[in-house]
């Protein structure tokens, strides 16, 4: 039953993290903006997501949570938060952004459109966090009785 519990906390735990994750690639992308040559980055969130929720699957049916991390990300037991997801992975989520907007010094960062990513990225984490703290709250009302 605790399993359960901690299925959807892990979740949105790991979708905090990749949202952080995203932020940051766009963050990069903004600073970039004027860089000659700099070619945007983007972090498939769906898809990133999908590989972490996989990977916490498989650990939990393979064998212990804390055997899975060691392996995968060099965290020392399952249920810690990883800090940043695997990018350097091949099947990695993280690519680089079409080119829109052909510039003269090969830069294909469009700032509008990294702009509104950071924003609808920021709504969506909080998003997320907001979801959490409603969560805990339920169980901290289950558990106590108030």
């Amino acid at each position: 039953m605790l399993d359960k519990l901690t299925q959807s906390l892990d979740f949105h735990s790991q979708a905090l993290t990749l949202r952080a994750e995203r932020q940051r690639v766009i963050a990069g992308n903004i600073a970039n903006a004027d860089t000659p040559g700099y070619s945007a980055r983007e972090l498939d969130f769906a898809a990133a997501l999908a590989e972490a929720t996989d990977a916490s699957r498989a650990a939990s049916v393979n064998g212990s949570p804390a055997q899975a991390a060691r392996a995968d990300d060099g965290r020392s037991n399952g249920r810690h938060i990883a800090l940043a997801p695997r990018t350097s992975d091949a099947g990695s989520s993280l690519a680089y952004t079409a080119q829109v907007q052909p510039a003269m010094d090969g830069n294909s960062v469009d700032l509008d459109r990294e702009r509104a990513a950071f924003a609808d990225n920021a709504v969506r984490f909080e998003a997320t966090l907001r979801f959490l703290g409603g969560q805990s709250k339920t169980l901290m009302s289950a558990i106590t009785g108030q």
